[in-house]
């Protein structure tokens, strides 16, 4: 097991030179483009996109959409030809891409079965090298990965409900695990825990880094101080969210002298039930879209993420992306991508969370930390560096897959 990953201030091709770590494990730079040699021993150009030399990849992703989008485009703009299954079940589904096989998350009825059956002749017509699993909880999606080597995506610790769930899960699910080439996390905290489950051991683990799941040519341009006003808490409220606190603490914050008119707007539907909101809060229930959202979560003094459990939040980074600076706590992945000029608040630390919330509202202060939030963002979470250090991945596995075969 390989840990933990550290980030890097990499870029790719002409931006910036590739470290070493990278130059050694199948990279070639040229001149004019860069060049990469994976399971087939075959050099890619970055801008080809498929043909018969392209290594060709599955991404079965039933349940993370949007984000296996970003980072499957991503691996194409570098030569690999992804294929990604997926479902319709994320707000931010909407027509399927070319490269993109949508089936029905309930296909068991006979009405879903031309499809699936389609979904099986695609496959085998693109004849992956390589598979990525993630969070792939149906038996019948293992028949879609076949016998190409595999790579299984871990996010979170499992939560699996019921104990007929659970003996599936062993019986099925953690036998097919165990079997994969490598496993990726998004952080040092999901490795670690993840490290002693059975479908982990004994697989080797990597980190690479989580990045947003919103397309960057949908970022608003950067908000200065003019522009800065309210907080956001966005995201299925759900009692992990730690939203009783925020709420003791925004409470406190307005009640105190720092607070400049501001209101904290909570964004999303969720099982959690609030008798009574506190004064200069509101509720936007439901699920949305970005780009409903996007531009009113720009503009933030700040992005509360602070939860109880532990968790890899998508909010924090995409918080960071837009140039806002995230109120997290030390739970999880959390700390790991917090930038180190705003630190973690304990979970219970209501006085914490206040003082966030005091230092947040002056409108330059927030500017100034949105700022530092957003370059590190750039610097260690965006999709390239996600593209190329899960690309160093594959390259690794197609080396021993490689090295076996011979």
């Amino acid at each position: 097991m390989r840990l933990p990953w550290r980030p890097t201030t990499s870029g790719w091709c002409g931006r910036e030179r590739l470290p070493g770590w990278l130059d050694s494990r199948g990279f070639d730079r040229e001149r004019k483009h860069c060049t990469v040699t994976l399971m087939s021993g075959v050099s890619i150009p970055r801008h080809h996109r498929g043909g018969t030399n392209a290594v060709r990849m599955l991404w079965l992703s039933p349940l993370m959409r949007p984000l296996a989008r970003v980072q499957a485009e991503a691996l194409r703009e570098r030569g690999i030809d992804v294929l990604l299954v997926t479902t319709d079940q994320h707000p931010e589904s909407d027509k399927a891409r070319d490269y993109e096989l949508v089936l029905d998350p309930h296909y068991g009825t006979a009405s879903t079965w031309p499809a699936t059956l389609a979904a099986h002749r695609r496959i085998r017509e693109h004849r992956p090298d390589i598979v990525i699993a993630e969070q792939v909880r149906d038996p019948r999606w293992i028949a879609l990965a076949g016998l190409a080597p595999r790579i299984q995506l871990v996010h979170d610790e499992r939560r699996d409900g019921g104990r007929q769930r659970q003996v599936l899960a062993r019986n099925v699910f953690d036998r097919w695990g165990a079997r994969s080439a490598a496993t990726v996390t998004y952080s040092n905290y999901a490795a670690i825990a993840a490290a002693t489950r059975r479908d982990v051991a004994g697989t080797s683990v990597r980190v690479v880094p989580l990045c947003s799941d919103l397309y960057s040519e949908l970022v608003p341009p950067f908000v200065g101080p003019d522009g800065r006003h309210d907080f956001v808490l966005a995201g299925r409220l759900d009692s992990y969210k730690n939203v009783d606190v925020v709420l003791e603490a925004w409470q406190r914050h307005v009640d105190g002298d720092s607070w400049r008119g501001d209101e904290l707007l909570l964004i999303g539907d969720g099982p959690l039930t609030i008798r009574t909101l506190p004064a200069y809060v509101r509720w936007r229930p439901g699920s949305y879209r970005y780009a409903d959202v996007v531009a009113t979560m720009a503009a933030a003094k700040g992005f509360v993420a602070h939860y109880r459990s532990a968790s890899q939040s998508g909010v924090q980074l995409l918080s960071m992306q837009l140039g806002v600076m995230p109120i997290v706590s030390p739970v999880g992945g959390l700390a790991e991508y917090q930038p180190a000029s705003f630190p973690p608040v304990p979970v219970d630390d209501v006085a914490g969370v206040t003082a966030a919330f005091d230092e947040l509202a002056d409108p330059c202060t927030a500017t100034l930390r949105g700022s530092l939030a957003s370059r590190h963002y750039a610097e260690h979470f965006s999709v390239d560096r996600a593209a190329d250090a899960l690309l160093n991945v594959l390259t690794d596995v197609g080396r021993r897959v490689r090295k076996t075969s011979v």
